[in-house]
């Protein structure tokens, strides 16, 4: 099983009713909700663990995944709230409004933490979830804990604006980072993270802090994946783009599942990563994306869509 670790949230985003009233739509998100979703749909083995509500958005989240084929057997319910992500479209530009005091998910605690199952290959990290505390503090200690024993890949997701105390989150994420066998960043977050530089220079930069592969996207213009030994890059896929939610969020499902497939999700096997494994991994990743942003929001497609 991939488990993904972090946050589920509702998108609240705008709409007009029949008599062109504003009103607001909930639909399930978060950056690792998604990709949990992606990992179901394409038919690999998915759990999802984070802290969720036994409220009504507690409940619509786990019925995402599970009519995705995930497992939330390992989240952690309790009777706080959901997150909530009331959205604002200004000339097309998105503005957040968050509700996240006290929620489910940024209560989780790292003594809530349950033990994780033999069956669990790979554990998957990211998104807002590692910004505030006690919850980036729980999935700290859990990829600290795990990390000797199971894969780890992380993709931290950079959100400037939701980042308060900058200094203690780039520790985090660089503690993080330097135990994580897989790291996926877009260009952006590898300079806003390390600086000026090509991305080979700078992949390399992150390789040595104790990576094995660092998985590089760039929007339009494709992916990249670099280990000591090999750069790998694949093309975007063309198509019409209706928006970008979620795309970052496949491509990571993309890459893990053909880990897992390749027989290769475990710590001996992302030891030694060839190129034409890196290779595949980029180009589902490419190719799921490209679905996600053919359509509206996070809707990742299954392993028949591509």
């Amino acid at each position: 099983m991939i488990l993904s670790c972090g946050e589920a949230l509702i998108d609240m985003l705008p709409r007009k009713t029949t008599r062109d009233e504003d009103a607001f739509v909930p639909y399930p998100g978060g950056a690792v909700f998604n990709t949990a979703i992606a990992l179901g749909r394409l038919g690999a083995p998915a759990g999802f663990l984070s802290g969720l509500s036994s409220d009504l958005f507690g409940e619509m989240l786990r019925g995402s995944l599970r009519t995705s084929g995930v497992s939330c057997d390992l989240a952690v319910v309790s009777d706080r709230p959901t997150t909530l992500a009331f959205v604002r479209l200004v000339d097309g530009q998105a503005s957040y409004a968050f509700y996240d005091e006290n929620t489910a998910g940024r209560m989780l605690a790292p003594d809530d933490l349950p033990d994780l199952p033999e069956e669990v290959e790979a554990l998957f990290f990211g998104g807002i979830s590692l910004v505030v505390d006690p919850s980036g503090a729980a999935y700290e200690k859990l990829l600290a804990r795990e990390a000797a024993d199971r894969v780890i890949m992380i993709d931290p997701n950079v959100r400037p604006g939701f980042i308060t105390d900058e200094e203690a989150y780039r520790a985090r994420i660089d503690r993080m980072i330097g135990r994580s066998d897989l790291v996926k960043l877009s260009d952006e977050d590898l300079r806003w993270l390390y600086g000026k530089g090509s991305l080979e220079d700078l992949a390399g930069e992150v390789l040595g802090r104790g990576a094995t592969a660092v998985f590089v996207t760039e929007g339009a213009k494709g992916a990249s994946a670099y280990t000591a030994g090999d750069a790998v890059r694949v093309a975007a896929r063309k198509v019409e783009v209706v928006d970008t939610v979620g795309a970052g969020d496949t491509f990571n499902a993309g890459v893990l599942a053909t880990l897992h497939h390749a027989g290769v999700l475990d710590k001996p096997g992302v030891a030694r990563l060839e190129a034409g494994v890196l290779r595949a991994a980029l180009e589902l990743g490419v190719a799921a994306a490209a679905v996600t942003v053919s359509r509206a929001g996070a809707n990742p497609p299954w392993a028949s869509e591509v």
